[in-house]
């Protein structure tokens, strides 16, 4: 057996294949099949959600967040993008033997306030120290429960020709912030990560719109990604319009020097929705009311052509493929 790499912890093909054809051979079921977000499960009549997550980005602060607001963040909106209220979250921190005490309490004071932003507790959690050099100053896993409110069903499986794919703001903002915090790049600004709970921008949407069918975070792997895991194996294709996609002019003027492609940037603050076409212009309205969702905008189209596969009809009018990342973009990017 090949050794596993960075690039298997990327959210891009290695990751995906690694989960398919590895993992699920060990414990597949119905409910972890679906590759979902979060698992949703139905417990005394009642539909749950339960999500868990682990944050190992580094460096631990970059510009627009810390490590301690991420792992709220992160959880909270994988429960959200199942469609449910998200209430409760566990805390587990790997401390590396030496962090200084002040640098905990930020990351701490982090998750608390962020807690109190999206409306969830913290509940439960553990601590763990290990020697000096066995971690990068601190990790942090967290797990989440909420409770379904969206009666319809959020899957791929409701996706069909026409449906239209939404984003509620700029792309690549997080992988480029973090970027920059790590390297030493020359930049004298850049953008900040738009890290941020997205559970009130969701419920919003949802309890407004019944066509929408499918929604996803996209983190790593960024936008081509979470295209691609939606085609895979589908009867259908996905349209993207380079006009249409935003992004902040910092961000890509970063990403054209660097020469990165901002589709496979992370993104901390992002939900793409695939919405039946009735209900599209209504869901990207209610998107715009909100502080999170201002710059949304209606991004492709699903689309009986290019069955299997997400092309971009360029700013100049010609079309390329969207891949799947293969490689490693950027490493620990949350």
């Amino acid at each position: 057996m090949a050794n596993i790499t960075l690039a298997h912890g990327s959210g891009g093909r290695l990751m995906h294949e690694l989960i398919r054809k590895k993992i699920l051979g060990v414990y597949g079921n119905p409910v972890l099949n679906r590759m979902a977000d979060a698992a949703v499960l139905e417990l005394d009549k009642k539909r749950i959600a339960f999500t868990t997550d682990s944050f190992v980005v580094k460096p631990l602060i970059f510009k627009g967040g810390d490590i301690g607001k991420l792992a709220v963040c992160g959880t909270v909106n994988d429960l959200a993008v199942s469609g449910a209220l998200p209430l409760y979250i566990s805390c587990s921190l790997i401390i590396e033997e030496g962090l200084s005490e002040g640098l905990l309490m930020r990351f701490i004071a982090s998750m608390k306030k962020e807690a109190r932003t999206a409306g969830v507790e913290v509940v439960t959690g553990d601590i763990k120290v290990v020697e000096k050099g066995n971690c990068d100053g601190i990790f942090i896993n967290t797990s989440g429960i909420g409770v379904v409110k969206y009666s319809r069903e959020l899957s791929v499986r409701r996706i069909k020709p026409g449906d239209k794919v939404i984003i509620n703001g700029t792309i690549a903002d997080h992988g480029t912030a973090v970027m920059l915090a790590r390297n030493d790049l020359g930049f004298k600004s850049g953008p900040k990560s738009d890290c941020a709970s997205l559970n009130g921008l969701i419920l919003m949407v949802l309890n407004k719109c019944s066509n929408v069918k499918f929604m996803r975070d996209p983190t790593r792997g960024g936008v081509a990604a979470v295209m691609n895991e939606i085609v895979e194996d589908a009867p259908f294709g996905i349209q993207l319009f380079e006009d249409k996609i935003p992004i902040s002019k910092e961000t890509a003027s970063v990403c054209e020097i660097l020469g990165i492609e901002p589709l496979q940037m992370a993104n901390e603050g992002k939900v793409i929705a695939i919405v039946g076409p009735q209900d599209a212009g209504k869901a990207l309205r209610i998107m715009k009311k909100h502080s999170l969702g201002r710059r949304g905008a209606i991004i492709g189209e699903v689309t009986k052509d290019f069955k299997g596969r997400v092309v971009l009809k360029t700013k100049v009018g010609g079309e390329r493929i969207v891949d799947m990342p293969v490689l490693e973009v950027l490493p620990r990017i949350c």
